[in-house]
């Protein structure tokens, strides 16, 4: 079902889903070579976003994911995701939030090799307790929405680069996260099947409504979400948007050819 406009203005007015207030991240802690990498991060995401964050290699872009995504803990400042104070958690708590309100896309798909793509994408289901039966039936229905119904009992070595990480994207969306987090997914393909990639995530945007994060280097496939993030020396330095909407193929066509933003920011959301 399709995002009408009256929804699209509710959600600038929706709490964050990602809250970072004053986020920051050191190394070798007392240590003569301590090292700070995140320099006191804010940022909000609201619900329904579809945002890039981009920068150059040893911009922070990487710890500051590992940190949304729940595989690590800021050495200081507060981080709430969909309102849960996420510093509190202890690794069983943090796991169950990875498994459950966060679906990850990598660049190397991370696909268990030997079974099929069918058994990856039941495979988060299968650590929530959801039953058999209903976890094999969602998998397919999530493979059939990212085209790979005809190759769902392929093994992960039979399939190209963009099948894989069109099954990856399924497996994201396995427990119907509150966040998708997608760290350089088009990194190791072709520029069209990188196109064909970012389609997906447009039309999981568009049509579900999905709150995505996109990690990049690129800032060609940064131009195509809504709102780009630019991190330099673990300080964000730049957050522009579009006040309009990418509401279809058309429109995204367009932004790969002109490359053209609009200003705009997010909102401030709850403190922990």
């Amino acid at each position: 079902m399709e995002i009408t406009k009256k929804a699209k203005q509710q959600l600038t007015a929706s709490p964050a889903i990602i809250d970072l207030q004053g986020i920051v991240k050191r190394f070798y802690i007392g240590k003569p070579n301590e090292l700070e990498i995140l320099h006191g991060i804010d940022l909000q995401v609201q619900e329904g976003q579809f945002v890039s964050i981009v920068g150059e290699s040893g911009s922070g872009k990487s710890t500051l994911m590992n940190i949304i995504g729940a595989l690590d803990q800021p050495t200081g400042g507060q981080y709430l995701l969909d309102g849960e104070c996420v510093g509190n958690l202890k690794d069983k708590q943090l796991s169950e939030i990875r498994n459950q309100k966060i679906g990850f896309v990598f660049q190397t798909y991370n696909l268990i090799p030997r079974t099929s793509a069918l058994a990856n994408v039941e495979l988060p289901m299968l650590y929530a307790g959801v039953p058999h039966g209903e976890r094999t039936q969602r998998a397919k229905e999530l493979l059939a929405l990212v085209g790979m119904q005809d190759r769902m009992y392929h093994k992960p070595d039979e399939l190209s680069g963009g099948q894989k990480q069109r099954t990856a994207i399924a497996r994201a969306m396995a427990n119907n996260p509150t966040l998708i987090l997608a760290d350089e997914p088009t990194g190791a393909l072709d520029s069209e099947t990188g196109h064909h990639i970012m389609d997906l995530f447009h039309k999981l945007h568009r049509e579900q409504g999905k709150t995505i994060v996109l990690i990049t280097h690129s800032r060609e496939l940064a131009e195509e979400t809504e709102r780009i993030i630019t991190l330099r020396d673990g300080r964000i330095v730049d957050d522009t948007g579009s006040n309009g909407e990418i509401t279809n193929d058309r429109d995204v066509n367009d932004i790969r050819e002109q490359g053209e933003r609009k200003a705009d920011t997010g909102k401030r959301g709850a403190i922990c």
